[in-house]
């Protein structure tokens, strides 16, 4: 597992603040905590809510002092931002609904599970392409995100659990890559698809528990 990012590190602090809280001992990510009295197996729907997307500290200035024939705009990182996002809600959503899953709902209800996403550190390259009129991309070939997801029982809005986990493109021959309309990159897919499948087999194995006590 990758360190996680100064950011996710005050989300781990951040969890001392809620008592019902536990470590996950052994969890595939490098922070999880969850309610030990949560019934997770009673879960038949999820909610999303918008996924906050934020940069490393300092990426746009960084960025534009590397590049002197490329700016990156204000409409460019919000731009980069909502597809970000359009894509974790696209890759989640195809996730837990696969092979009869979870069903996504937009509202709250006592067997609806609610996850507030977020993806911070954003760490992507905006490359000098010094070709006139061309549309500006985004790549990343050694890009780099960490989630911060936070877990909610939607009727209660009690929180009963939350999880970080840092993740990296594997090499510069998979380039994570924003452009005006190309979201749905490949790597970009892998990380997020990691990510969801993750929360996938956690609400499996919880809902089997269930049944097998049924």
């Amino acid at each position: 597992l990758c360190l996680l990012s100064a950011a996710t590190v005050q989300a781990q602090e951040r969890t001392s603040i809620f008592e019902n809280l536990v470590a996950v001992e052994g969890a595939p990510v490098a922070m999880a905590f969850i309610d030990p009295k949560a019934d997770f197996g009673s879960f038949k729907r999820v909610m999303i809510l918008d996924p906050y997307v934020s940069f490393r500290a300092n990426w746009q200035r960084d960025q534009n002092r590397a590049s002197r024939s490329q700016r990156v705009s204000a409409r460019d990182m919000e731009r980069i931002r909502a597809d970000v996002a359009a894509l974790f809600r696209d890759v989640f959503t195809e996730r837990l609904q696969a092979n009869d899953g979870f069903e996504i709902v937009n509202e709250p209800d006592d067997d609806v599970l609610l996850l507030r996403p977020a993806i911070i550190d954003l760490d992507i390259t905006a490359p000098d392409t010094r070709t006139p009129g061309r549309s500006t991309t985004f790549t990343a070939s050694t890009g780099a995100a960490t989630i911060y997801l936070e877990m909610f029982d939607s009727a209660s809005g009690a929180m009963i659990g939350v999880a970080a986990d840092r993740q990296s493109a594997r090499s510069s021959s998979n380039n994570l890559t924003w452009s005006n309309r190309v979201t749905n990159t490949q790597e970009a897919r892998r990380m997020l698809g990691n990510w969801a499948d993750i929360l996938r087999g956690f609400l499996d194995s919880h809902y089997m528990q269930n049944v097998k006590k049924d």
